[in-house]
């Protein structure tokens, strides 16, 4: 009988072993074509060149006011594999509040905004987050399935955030241009 036990043991041992490896070759299968893509190396590319060589706040800074929306555009190939390719909605509200948190310090008036853009490297975390998710990476997708539901209702306050920059943002060029016309 304790033969029997112990065999029963290791065969459930093997079984769940073995459980374990059919999980990660099919994740290691289901998003094996990802990192080939053309997408997931544009998306690395974006995070280099906006990030670490800081092309997101050059970018703000000379465009001051439509500049953060224009390399927000950006922000579409990421979201484009996690609705598509991951299809995981709790990692397409983490980078759509990733996002927006850039868009929001990026609009902080007179470069200051931009200068605190150099730290808030919001590609670099979301093609973290993305790649993550592709290496089953356990720690990553746990704790952006956990923030989900704190994440949408920081998304809305960010939006709402957003909308008073902007309003803020035109009545300063309104301001400094009725300036600008006294002086002439």
């Amino acid at each position: 009988m304790e033969i029997f036990m112990l065999n029963l043991q290791r065969n459930n041992v093997a079984f769940n072993n073995a459980k374990q490896v059919d999980m990660g070759e099919y994740n290691h299968l289901k998003y094996a074509g990802i990192k080939e893509s053309g997408t997931y190396r544009c998306i690395g590319q974006i995070a280099k060149w906006m990030d670490r060589y800081y092309l997101d706040a050059v970018i703000g800074l000379l465009l001051e006011g439509v500049g953060d929306f224009i390399t927000q555009l950006l922000t579409l190939p990421y979201l484009y594999i996690s609705i598509f390719k991951i299809k995981s909605l709790p990692l397409t509200l983490a980078i759509i509040y990733n996002s927006l948190c850039d868009l929001a310090i990026g609009m902080i008036p007179l470069g200051i905004g931009d200068l605190m853009d150099i730290f808030k490297r919001s590609y670099m975390q979301n093609f973290k987050l993305i790649d993550g998710f592709i290496h089953g990476d356990r720690a990553t997708i746990s704790a952006v399935n956990k923030k989900a539901a704190i994440t949408v209702v920081l998304i809305v306050l960010l939006v709402v955030v957003i909308y008073i920059l902007v309003k803020l943002t035109i009545v300063l060029m309104r301001y400094v241009l009725s300036m600008l016309v006294w002086l002439l």
